[in-house]
């Protein structure tokens, strides 16, 4: 979450009248996260989130996103619910974009990731696939390789910043994972987005997540990859080896990694890795002016990406 998109009172009130959320009583943005502009919003009906798409998301893929919601928290899932408008749309138009209201969930994000919480994290993503399998709807992964390729392509245009180091390592990188990126796992729905900011957390235990707008239809060991590259390492690249023993074990729930994604799993981890190294690089180069929004280190992903290339986790 983030603010890019500024608004003024007057036009969130418009706004609101396409709702059946009554009077406006206040509206904060929302300053974690760094891929859409998002308001807490309060009126007389209780507390909404109110979500500007910016960047990446396609406004096509908007009905995706909002049904496996709705699906998701019709089988007992926590998550957000989309709130219909008057008009019995989902998707409306706020300062010439698109944007949603969803309900309000309770909890905060952690900052540092214990082993209990890693419990958690596997038990609700195994929990996530198994009702998964019940949706009928496919979207495929926009944020892949081909993808990381084409931002990591438009990074090169700027020849001068405090990044050069990273670039000769990430093309070498990239071309690594261009040849070995495994061809045939076990696939189905994952959300693709489950960092610490989109978990939510109640006296340490697990109240929802957040954030369905990566989600898409891959690999289930990669959505395992990008948690684990997540929630098992400090910031430095130090791996938490307890806190991946928790994972696994939660996630064995409902799920069993077979041999062969066990074998191409450090490949996972390394894209997994590229993905938000070359993401975060590129929010670096190209921050748009304005934005009440921080953008994340790159570095942090290099180090990860460092370690898998020289390390296993199994």
């Amino acid at each position: 979450m983030a603010v890019y998109t500024k608004i003024k009172k007057y036009e969130l009130v418009s706004f609101l009248k396409l709702y059946d959320l009554g009077r406006l009583v206040s509206y904060n943005g929302i300053l974690d996260g760094i891929e859409n502009t998002n308001f807490l919003v309060i009126t007389e009906k209780g507390r909404f989130i109110l979500t500007i798409f910016e960047k990446r998301v396609n406004p096509k893929d908007l009905p995706f996103f909002m049904k496996l919601q709705e699906h998701l928290s019709n089988n007992g899932f926590a998550c957000p619910i989309p709130i219909y408008g008057i008009n019995k749309k989902i998707v409306n138009s706020l300062s010439k974009k698109n944007a949603i209201i969803i309900s309000f969930l309770s909890g905060k994000q952690i900052k540092s990731a214990l082993p209990n919480h890693c419990l958690q994290v596997g038990q609700m993503v195994s929990n996530f696939q198994k009702i998964n399998k019940s949706f009928n709807k496919f979207r495929k992964n926009k944020l892949s390789l081909n993808e990381w390729k084409k931002i990591f392509n438009k990074c090169l245009k700027i020849k001068n910043h405090k990044y050069l180091h990273l670039i000769l390592p990430m093309k070498d990188e990239l071309e690594f994972l261009n040849k070995s990126w495994p061809k045939k796992l076990p696939k189905g729905i994952i959300h693709a987005d489950i960092f610490k900011d989109n978990v939510f957390f109640k006296n340490n235990r697990l109240s929802g997540l957040i954030d369905f707008y990566f989600s898409c239809n891959d690999y289930y060991a990669y959505e395992l990859a990008i948690i684990t590259n997540a929630w098992c390492f400090n910031k430095n690249g130090t791996f938490k080896k307890q806190n991946f023993k928790n994972l696994l074990s939660g996630y064995k729930k409902n799920n069993k990694l077979i041999s062969n994604e066990i074998k191409n799993f450090n490949i996972l981890l390394r894209g997994a890795a590229m993905r938000i190294l070359v993401t975060r690089l590129h929010d670096q180069l190209f921050h748009p002016d304005g934005a009440i929004v921080i953008p994340k280190d790159p570095l942090e992903y290099y180090n990860i990406l460092v370690w898998h290339q020289n390390n296993s986790v199994f």
